[in-house]
């Protein structure tokens, strides 16, 4: 596979909209051709090269290309959007919209990241090691569908509205999330590992989510249903006691989703 290495010149004032970061962008090109790549900052246009020195070739085809970030980019958004295959490794923290639409291949974050990550999945692996901000695997505003497929992994905590309106997909949190996780939630799959503040499923009429910590603020539309150990979904295993909760019986829908909540975490349920 041919690797792309983009090491970033200095701190960024005006935030980069650099959808161009895609292996389906740089296949094919040499990395002069890479760094004439034009950005959007701000109302101008500028070259990539602006930004990032640029060390090697794309490959022949996207699934052939690798590209390496090889620092914090905070300030750059749109990291990996659309991409249909090939691997993106940002050794650092990154901006808005990393993995956005994306419908292939696999995205590994080494830091944190801004919100919308992963906005509108519908395939690959996004992978953040560190902690994401609001709207992780979420619709984009108006939109009533967001991750469609793929999977979405972040190792450490996320903000608020995690999986709103997802279709499908996967989703699993390692840490702890804010509030409204799985808003309007119809399908797919979501797992936090950790706690939950309030609104979990709010809306949702399909899907599963599977919270193992606690929830601080538990919605009444929810009905118990029973009960269920050692759950395994999708391939997914999640250990312990779990109670089973349908909702979100606020709204009228023909279906409901599945919401699970750990047992010895959430004596008061």
């Amino acid at each position: 596979m041919a690797e792309v290495t983009l090491t970033p010149k200095g701190e960024i004032g005006i935030m980069v909209e650099a959808e161009a970061i895609t292996p389906d962008t740089f296949a094919g090109k040499s990395a002069s051709e890479i760094g004439d790549l034009l950005v959007w900052q701000g109302p101008k246009e500028l070259p990539l090269s602006n930004f990032f020195d640029v060390k090697g070739d794309g490959g022949a085809t996207a699934e052939e290309t690798s590209i390496v970030v090889g620092g914090d980019v905070p300030r750059v958004k749109r990291i990996g959007n659309g991409m249909t295959a090939g691997k993106i490794t940002i050794n650092g923290s990154a901006g808005m919209h990393v993995g956005s639409e994306m419908s292939g291949g696999e995205i590994t974050v080494n830091g944190d990241v801004n919100s919308w990550a992963g906005m509108e999945m519908k395939g690959g692996l996004l992978h953040i090691t560190g902690n994401a901000k609001d709207h992780a695997g979420c619709a984009y505003r108006g939109s009533w569908h967001g991750m469609t497929g793929g999977r979405l992994v972040i190792d450490g905590d996320a903000d608020s509205q995690v999986g709103g309106g997802m279709s499908g997909g996967e989703i699993e949190v390692l840490g702890s999330v804010q509030n409204f996780c799985g808003i309007r939630q119809n399908g797919g799959l979501i797992i936090i590992r950790g706690d939950a503040v309030r609104g979990v499923g709010a809306e949702m009429n399909g899907g599963t989510i599977v919270v193992g910590g606690s929830i601080t603020n538990f919605l009444a539309g929810f009905e118990q249903v029973g009960s269920e150990s050692d759950l395994l979904l999708d391939g997914v295993t999640c250990p312990g006691e779990f109670l089973k909760f349908s909702g979100d019986n606020a709204i009228i829908a023909w279906t409901k989703g599945t919401l699970y909540a750990s047992k010895n975490a959430n004596e008061g349920l």
